[in-house]
């Protein structure tokens, strides 16, 4: 196996970069580069040269062996000084070892994950940290790296195999005297239980995606309703652009929001109205299709020139109806807008992000367990589930066609965090990391 290397530090010039090497030839680089190998675990001070003897730099090396290390692997982290010719020279001088290569993509992690030291769920938890922009995914992310759906999974398919064993008992010594008949009749309550737990977590996976990739709220009205404007003030710069005249919006234009601590994205849309121009058509079929899948909708009309628009064709309970341009005095019928606003004095905007808040917030729920987070994690749940399932309702079923259904319900757990094959996924999951990582 080839040795890999590559900065795992941000870009330079900084202040200190690091270098992280793993493989079978990180002693033989450490003494070639070093000198000597280091004392396990302890950052020391050395001399970095590179063959022909010219010092690189003085840094700091930290030697971490194997089989306790990030990637299972012997692995080594040089802290050089981050200037662009210090880390050019490294690794080059790295480059030229024997049997060295630079990395791919997620390659650390991935070797960490075929070593053991990581199953697919922790895997993915520490790509979710690495991209987290809020306070919310961090926190999803920590748990999930930390193993909080590993164990989660893997007490589900124990308890699983162990209803399998039971069964199978029964089968293999039926006439013996100290495996009592109908074993296999204790299991189903606790696998009753296990089927409600497994549903209850499914549930849970609306709030999980929706603090991996951010709760929509898309933003729909006639032509010059005020949408633009309100977006370019949740944004705090100029990225619609607002004027009097009719279809400027013609796609939908995102923002993304940090609202308390929770990632919001904004769509912008065209406005919504009768027309015969090709390009403004596609931009209103885009806008009603973004609505049909947003989290929340707002329907903005202007108070001082009211076009209705119909939205009757969304799921009401999404729907925020919205009065724009209150500064301008216009009275409208009381209770036919949940807030009134203005974004030129900004009047009712806190009212607005305040309800936003907490539907977001009610959406979520509670984070004191561990959430499924991607759509494979559902599909998989979800057939566990019917497997499990379909054993579970099967009184009427031989007792090994309900067994063959627990080992497929076990067999999706495995495909969770990888203990089953998931070969096909491996190159799509880790080419999410960064080169480093």
């Amino acid at each position: 196996m080839e040795t890999i290397f590559a900065l795992s530090s941000g870009a330079v010039p900084a202040g200190v970069a690091i270098i992280r090497v793993s493989g079978p030839a990180v002693r033989f680089g450490l003494e070639t580069i070093a000198g000597f190998v280091p004392e396990s675990r302890h950052a020391t001070l050395c001399t970095l040269r590179n063959q022909d003897r010219t010092v690189i730099d003085r840094a700091l090396v930290l030697f971490f062996p194997a089989p306790y290390s990030f990637t299972g692997e012997d692995c080594v982290e040089y802290h050089v000084h981050g200037g662009r010719a210090v880390v050019a020279s490294m690794m080059t001088c790295l480059a030229s070892l024997d049997g060295y290569r630079s990395a791919e993509p997620g390659e650390f992690t991935r070797r960490a994950f075929e070593n053991g030291r990581m199953d697919l769920t922790e895997v993915e938890g520490l790509a979710d940290l690495i991209s987290a922009d809020t306070e919310m995914q961090r926190r999803l992310a920590i748990e999930q790296s930390a193993g909080s759906l590993s164990r989660m999974y893997d007490e589900w398919r124990t308890r699983l195999v162990r209803a399998r064993a039971l069964i199978e008992a029964e089968f293999d010594f039926a006439e013996e005297e100290d495996v009592p008949g109908s074993v296999g009749d204790t299991i189903w309550d606790d696998l009753l239980g296990l089927e409600l737990d497994i549903g209850n977590h499914i549930e849970g996976h609306t709030a999980g995606e929706i603090i991996r990739d951010g709760y929509r709220i898309v933003i729909l009205g006639a032509p010059n309703a005020g949408k633009s404007s309100l977006l370019n003030l949740l944004a705090k710069r100029d990225i619609a652009i607002v004027s009097d005249e009719v279809g400027t919006t013609r796609d939908v234009l995102e923002l993304h929001l940090d609202l308390g601590g929770y990632p919001v994205t904004v769509l912008d849309t065209a406005g919504l109205r009768k027309t015969d121009g090709l390009v403004e058509q596609e931009g209103i079929r885009r806008a009603l299709a973004a609505a049909k899948h947003a989290d929340l909708v707002l329907v903005l009309e202007d108070l001082a020139a009211p076009i209705p628009v119909d939205v009757s064709g969304l799921d009401q309970t999404k729907i925020v109806r919205i009065g724009t341009k209150s500064d301008l005095g216009a009275d409208r019928v009381g209770g036919q807008h949940d807030f009134l606003i203005s974004t030129k004095n900004q009047s009712g905007i806190d009212d607005l992000l305040g309800d936003i808040s907490q539907r977001v917030e009610g959406a979520v729920g509670s984070l004191s367990i561990a959430l499924p987070t991607r759509q494979r994690h559902r599909e998989y749940l979800q057939l566990c589930l019917s497997h499990l399932g379909t054993a579970v309702a099967g009184g009427h079923l031989p007792l090994e066609l309900r067994a063959e259904e627990l080992r497929h319900s076990g067999d999706m757990l495995g495909r969770l965090t990888g203990q089953v094959d998931v070969e096909d996924l491996l190159d799509v999951i880790f080419r999410e990391f960064c080169v480093g990582k």
